[in-house]
């Protein structure tokens, strides 16, 4: 059925005229109006989908909420018609500005939200699960746990592989990001990772296949193992025949958990390509996971020292000589999370100012920082795990009766929403201050070095805070070397020196063999570090993919580098 178009003199009661017979999806198109305007109109009627997690507000002259592949490819259609530029939006999760419109098309994928279907991998058993982009993560791992989903347009194939799904063993989706409410869509669209990343692996890991609509309304269908590059050459096929081709940029990518740029590399797979590209190269539709069997056992270790170098010390022999584990079938840790002494103070404040019943468990007094340290396998390599943790606690000075213990759900769960509470204070903090300085945001670091680097990099971002007298917590996956600095500036000069620390950061951190980011992608709010990290050629490079996909560059523009 086609769009629905609803002009301004549908609109009324400040919210937008609809058609229920198309499904509930309508495109907003505005014509022959000024764009203050059209904006306003925008800004009236759908205020939320102007803006992100970053705090960043956009603009927008439309918006449209398809169900479908067809839907999808009307709307495109007629923004390029009207020379609009256009924003993929999923959950609007991200902290970078990468979902916040800059004029034209808004194009929000949260009602393409089912999941269509399961099948077996014919080599190695596994299960494939496709799923549309707008696919809730939390509402995904809802459904799995359950083993309940809808069902009722399944291929007979599919059916018989639900079947025997729900008469095995349990499965799960191990991507973890902090935002749960984050889709499908959107995990794959920046490679979204999270703490147990350091086991799993990001998004990335357990992505098999992809639909994309490109800009023009073609599309394509990229499997695994399938679409390969010739080196740095590239050359697909689109569904309806025509072949798009180019090179890859010829940049490395650092040898560290990495959501920088796009991922390129000798012979690569092509669906990686796309996996990270943070909406600038198509539309993702459709996505095929690949599952992963639920550990049989479970358990968390809240770790604590009287000093930082301690808490270091305990995280090196834990990681041990080799650094991350090579595997699920590994004996080492799934996740490895740091608190520094700031962190955990900021905590003690949140549940002072409830009244010591707060959400979550207070740190212990006089305990300096933490670490946790999570692990999944069978009950004697869990066993094994976390009796070689405690032996480098020991080691290492840390505080046997102040260490927390979680060897159940409820109880792991309890230590996650800890983990979670340091950036959801932060925020809150953040908001207070900007009532009383409007323009005023959090500066969070995202980068991560090699192991070898791991204690320079955190007694520079120490040192050089101490000496500019700016506040902060730092807090985040320690596992891969990947801490998240927050600067809590009180006043806009203070924010200016925070940003210029920045910078130094990703320069040096740069240079010692790291990134600019390793998780939140980069956005518009990170266009100069990427620069910095890849250089004006490795910049043009990019472009040049960009312009093999989307020559016109109206999808995501802003993302990843200026317009």
């Amino acid at each position: 059925m086609p769009l629905t178009i609803a002009r301004a003199d549908r609109v009324s009661s400040g919210r937008m005229a609809k058609n229920v017979d198309a499904d509930n999806v309508w495109l907003m198109m505005v014509a022959a109006m000024g764009t203050e305007l059209l904006h306003g109109e925008v800004a009236r009627d759908f205020p939320d989908y102007l803006r992100d997690e970053s705090r960043k507000v956009g603009r927008a002259q439309s918006i449209a909420f398809p169900c479908h592949e067809e839907e999808i490819r009307e709307a495109l259609e007629q923004a390029a018609a009207a020379g609009w530029p256009v924003t993929v939006q999923g959950g609007r999760t991200g902290i970078t500005g990468g979902a916040v419109p800059d004029g034209g098309l808004i194009l929000n994928l949260s009602r393409m939200n089912r999941v269509l279907g399961l099948r077996r991998a014919s080599d190695s058993g596994a299960y494939l699960l496709t799923v549309q982009p707008g696919v809730v993560l939390k509402e995904l791992r809802m459904a799995l746990a359950r083993r309940e989903v809808d069902t009722a347009a399944w291929s007979p194939e599919a059916l018989a592989a639900w079947r025997s799904f729900r008469t095995d063993r349990e499965y799960f989706f191990p991507p973890d990001p902090t935002e749960t409410s984050a889709t499908i869509g959107g995990m794959v669209a920046c490679n979204a990772s999270g703490a147990c990343s350091y086991r799993y692996g990001p998004t990335r890991a357990h992505v098999e296949a992809l639909r994309v609509v490109l800009v023009d309304g073609d599309g394509l269908a990229l499997r695994r193992g399938r679409e390969r590059a010739q080196g740095r050459a590239f050359r697909v096929t689109t569904l309806s025949g025509r072949v798009l081709s180019g090179r890859l940029p010829a940049y490395r990518l650092p040898a560290v958990k990495n959501a920088a740029g796009l991922f390129v590399a000798d012979d690569m797979d092509l669906l990686d390509l796309f996996i990270g590209s943070e909406g600038i190269l198509g539309v993702i539709v459709e996505v095929e996971l690949r599952l992963t069997p639920l550990p049989a056992v479970r358990c968390g270790l809240m770790a604590f020292f009287p000093t930082l170098s301690a808490a270091l010390a305990f995280v090196h022999r834990v990681r041990g000589a080799g650094g991350a584990p090579s595997g699920p079938g590994t004996e080492g840790p799934a996740a490895m999370e740091f608190f520094d002494a700031r962190a955990l103070e900021l905590l003690r404040t949140r549940q002072a100012e409830a009244g010591g019943t707060g959400d979550i468990p207070a740190p212990p007094p006089g305990e300096h920082t933490a670490v946790y340290v999570e692990y999944h396998g069978t009950a004697p390599a869990v066993e094994a795990g976390v009796a070689a943790a405690a032996e480098a606690l020991s080691a290492c000075g840390g505080s046997e009766e102040a260490t927390w213990l979680a060897d159940h759900d409820r109880e792991l769960e309890r230590l996650k929403d800890f983990r979670h509470a340091v950036p959801e204070t932060v925020n809150t903090v953040i908001d207070r201050r900007r009532r009383q300085v409007p323009g005023l945001t959090k500066l969070g670091t995202d980068m991560a070095v090699p192991d070898a680097h791991l204690d320079a990099v955190v007694a520079m971002y120490q040192g050089d805070l101490e000496t500019a007298g700016l506040e902060y917590v730092m807090f985040g996956h320690i596992g891969d070397n990947h801490l998240h600095v927050n600067i809590l500036p009180r006043t806009l000069a203070e924010y200016e020196r925070g940003r210029a620390l920045y910078l130094r950061w990703a320069r040096r951190v740069v240079e010692l063999g790291g990134t600019v980011s390793a998780e939140h992608g980069i956005g518009k709010f990170k266009t100069g570090l990427l620069r910095e990290m890849y250089g004006a050629g490795g910049i043009e490079a990019m472009r040049a993919v960009k312009r093999v996909f989307d020559p016109q560059g109206l999808l995501n523009r802003g993302n990843m580098f200026e317009p």
